[in-house]
């Protein structure tokens, strides 16, 4: 089987240092100068306190989200940094495994630095979902399922105004979304579910899948391998990306034997 069936399942376009001379006036200038310059290439740097509450104030866009969805203005900075501390984190590094796993024809056309950034960044809506709904011990109903479905739609407008790119911004939309466009947010018809969303969407559900949650507990890995392979074979995800993810999930397990 040759890359051709790739199209079908919609994985298209696989195509100085300053220095002074005394310090007594700035003691911390050139310390403060080499962090800046590493923590302006961050996901993080977005994840400040500060700067969340600026750029959600600085967009009109977001109120209106929220006003038309009777959603309140409370940004919830203590439910985020877990978010990002523990289910991004585990997602940036699934993300990994499953770009190092895929075929190299494949690999070589993984956007890694987008990826990256926005497997970081991909929840950060749900700082404004209420912490009700975020938390609740137990399953959704309608009007709140509505509610967390908007969190990456708030999550792009929180970050559209920035300097991320174009690619970045579209992955952190879209990363509930499938080639089969029958996720959220909604998609117009020309939407493909690229390489890199794909792979995106497979870490971020095989994580939620094997994290204890409010409303669950952990699933194993192979439990979380069987009901994403039923999206594979709905044709929402291509087979090689999730070939990838077993082959990283194999891995581990076994790194996670011969530790014991």
């Amino acid at each position: 089987m040759g890359i051709d069936f790739i199209p079908a399942l919609n994985i298209s376009g696989l195509n100085p240092n300053i220095k002074v001379s005394s310090r007594r006036f700035f003691p911390h200038f050139g310390q403060q100068l080499e962090n800046d310059r590493f923590e302006g290439n961050l996901p993080e740097r977005f994840t400040n306190p500060a700067v969340l509450n600026k750029l959600i104030n600085s967009n009109p866009k977001i109120t209106k989200i929220l006003h038309e969805n009777g959603i309140p203005l409370n940004i919830n900075t203590k439910d985020l940094n877990n978010i990002l501390n523990n289910h991004c984190k585990d997602v940036q590094n699934i993300v990994r495994g499953i770009s190092e796993n895929l075929p190299f024809s494949l690999k070589t056309k993984v956007d890694k630095k987008a990826l990256n950034d926005a497997a970081y960044l991909h929840d950060i809506g749900k700082v404004l979902i209420p912490p009700q709904i975020l938390n609740k011990n137990g399953k959704l109903n309608d009007y709140e399922t509505k509610i967390m479905h908007k969190h990456s739609e708030l999550g792009f407008e929180i970050l559209k105004n920035t300097n991320l790119d174009k690619k970045t911004l579209d992955l952190i939309r879209n990363h509930h979304q499938n080639a089969k466009k029958s996720g959220y947010p909604f998609v117009s018809n020309d939407f493909r579910a690229d390489l890199d969303l794909q792979i995106l969407t497979m870490a971020d559900k095989y994580s939620a899948l094997t994290e204890k949650r409010p409303y669950k507990e952990a699933y194993s890995p192979q439990q979380a391998l069987t009901i994403i392979y039923a999206d594979v074979k709905d044709g929402k995800l291509h087979p090689f990306v999730f070939k990838a993810l077993a082959g990283y999930v194999n891995t581990i397990g076994c790194e996670t034997r011969q530790r014991a």
